[in-house]
């Protein structure tokens, strides 16, 4: 490729709004264009890239056992309302078509292939399989963000399992995860995998693939001692403390003007350990509208915080919105100063009465003060079960740095990181609801277990510019970059140039894909096209070297530069590709 014919301009500033310095730097070295928010153009660089990206991904995911196909990206309602997905997922897109017809553009493919499984599979003799496919996606995001880290329209690799049942997926599973490790080995991005929380796609357990880093959008806990780590919305932690040898009794006492933990603890004189703190919400169960929701008042020690996606798994999936004081006020609690104590518990979420939903740490401690429904006062000496109920225990509790690891008790730390990749077991989740099922050994009909297996292209190119770049650009690990070598001649003679052209040629010739810089410009704006492009190899073609028979050759990740014979050149270059 000839850089004078390149579609699109190198660029010396960054726009105003890239803060992510992949944003900035895939911008300036014209490898994409923004459309609108969330939605890039990938330029004849960038595309090289992901072709590069894309090829490594289908050898990974052919090496084992997986069968490339390409799906719609127009779902017909049907499929989506079928596993009960259509008013779940809020980032997903809908168009209404002629005739009233309705239609979802795919985040995701769970809904096609499990309708692939209806008509594909009758047989335990058809199992297992494992397809996959790299194609686009659509997602309404809120607020995209991070230039290619959170779009709106961006290129996934989704892959599926079909297996005959929950241990056949366990057996295969561990290989999906280590052909994602070869993936992000082999593009340069080392990860760390974590359990995680499944969301959306529901199914059994998920690990998701994370690269630490200060302006990620995720938080995952990692133990510093053991090798525990998990998302946010998924880790585990040990409540630290004790119930008391003696209980003290209720009391109430005045409380003025102390509205939030802080202030309660410090008025009564204890730690905020010792106090409980409520939380309300307005659930709405999934598929239904917020009308047909309720009230649920959350419980947590006070020197915790409430995780919502826990606090939603806890309730079996929904959604929240913090509740109105009004509706706090007809549940019979009141607004800064409530606790369960005198209310009318809700036995479970279908009876009458108030749902509360208590996290474990208040077993772990007792002798709390908690609020008397009653502005202006608390109670001290408030332990449970003794003196009030709830409806539900669980994990419902933000983790975070200090607290100490479930597995080894050491303590843990909270990171931000950038999600690279996810894997989920999702068991029989899609094929339950649509009776997917295949003919066992018996001729019974057995449900399908299912597999899902995602990373996302554009995001992965922006992580790897994330971790390879200095402040002069780019530097392309060799098994992704758009070429393998930057030519260039400098100086205004004709002898560098027709070397320049011949070499051009040459290196081709010995199967090189060459990007030569072939433009009338001084060797200072060469340079600096260069560097920020961040080729792995750069020759550089002069005067004074092409009197000597040399050319100067230099990796884009080292600062020595090396003068090498003409007629040695394509040897050097092919013999350090191969160390």
């Amino acid at each position: 490729m000839r850089l004078s014919k390149a579609f699109g301009k190198t660029l010396r500033e960054a726009p105003s709004d890239a803060d992510m310095i992949s944003h900035q730097l895939l911008i300036r070295a014209n490898f994409v264009r923004p459309l609108a928010a969330g939605i890039y153009t990938f330029m004849p660089f960038g595309y090289r890239v992901i072709r590069k990206i894309w090829k490594i991904m289908s050898e990974e995911m052919d090496a084992i056992g997986g069968q490339e196909m390409w799906m719609p990206n127009l779902h017909p309602a049907s499929i989506w309302q079928a596993t009960g997905r259509w008013h779940t997922v809020d980032v997903l897109m809908k168009v209404k078509a002629s005739g009233n017809r309705e239609y979802a553009i795919s985040p995701t493919h769970e809904e096609v292939v499990t309708d692939l499984a209806l008509r594909e599979i009758s047989s335990y003799r058809d199992l297992p399989q494992m397809v996959y496919h790299i194609s686009k996606k659509f997602r309404d995001e809120p607020r995209a963000r991070g230039g290619l880290l959170r779009l709106r329209e961006f290129i996934m690799k989704d892959a599926y399992s079909l297996d005959t049942s929950e241990a056949a997926l366990d057996e295969f599973y561990p290989k999906m995860v280590q052909a994602y490790f070869n993936i992000f080995n082999r593009c340069g991005v080392p990860v760390i995998a974590i359990n995680a929380d499944v969301g959306a796609m529901g199914g059994k357990t998920s690990q998701e693939f994370v690269v630490p880093h200060p302006q990620g959008e995720d938080t995952f806990i990692a133990c510093t001692n053991c090798d525990y780590a998990a998302n946010v919305e998924a880790a585990e932690f040990v409540r630290e403390g004790e119930k008391p040898a003696e209980l003290m009794p209720l009391q109430k006492v005045a409380t003025p003007d102390c509205k939030t933990i802080a202030d309660v603890a410090a008025y009564v004189g204890v730690p905020t350990s010792q106090t409980i703190k409520a939380v309300f919400y307005w659930w709405t169960p999934s598929g239904k509208s917020e009308k047909d929701g309720r009230l649920v008042f959350g419980l947590v020690r006070g020197d915790l915080e409430v995780n919502d996606v826990k606090f939603i798994n806890a309730l079996g999936g929904g959604s929240l919105r913090a509740a109105t004081e009004a509706e706090i006020q007809a549940a019979g609690a009141v607004p800064g100063y409530a606790s369960a104590i005198g209310l009318d518990v809700a036995p479970a979420l279908d009876k009458p009465g108030v749902y509360v939903l208590a996290d474990t740490s208040i077993e772990a401690g007792g002798n709390f003060v908690v609020g008397a429904n009653e502005t202006g006062y608390h109670y001290t000496g408030a332990n449970y079960p003794r003196d009030f109920n709830v409806s539900q225990i669980a994990d419902i509790a933000q983790a975070d740095t200090g607290h100490k690891c479930p597995h080894c008790g050491h303590p843990i730390e909270a990171r931000r990181a950038i999600e690279a990749g996810h894997c989920f077991k999702l068991g029989t989740r899609y094929s339950a609801a649509t009776n997917a099922t295949y003919l066992d050994e018996n001729g019974e009909p057995q449900l399908i277990y299912m597999g899902s297996y995602g990373i996302g292209l554009d995001r992965l190119m922006a992580i790897i510019v994330e971790l390879h770049h200095d402040e002069d650009g780019i530097i392309w690990p060799d098994s992704v970059a758009p070429y393998q070598v930057h030519l260039l001649h400098v100086g205004k003679g004709d002898r560098a140039r027709e070397t320049a052209e011949s070499l051009y040629t040459s290196l081709q010739n010995a199967g090189f894909e060459v990007l030569y810089d072939d433009r009338e410009a001084s060797a200072g704006v060469k340079f600096k096209d260069a560097d920020l492009i961040g080729i792995p190899w750069r020759v550089t073609v002069g005067e004074r070297g092409v009197a000597e028979g040399k050319v100067e050759v230099k990796r884009r990740d080292q600062k020595d530069r090396v003068m090498v014979p003409l007629d040695e050149l394509i040897t050097y270059l092919h013999t350090a590709a191969s160390t």
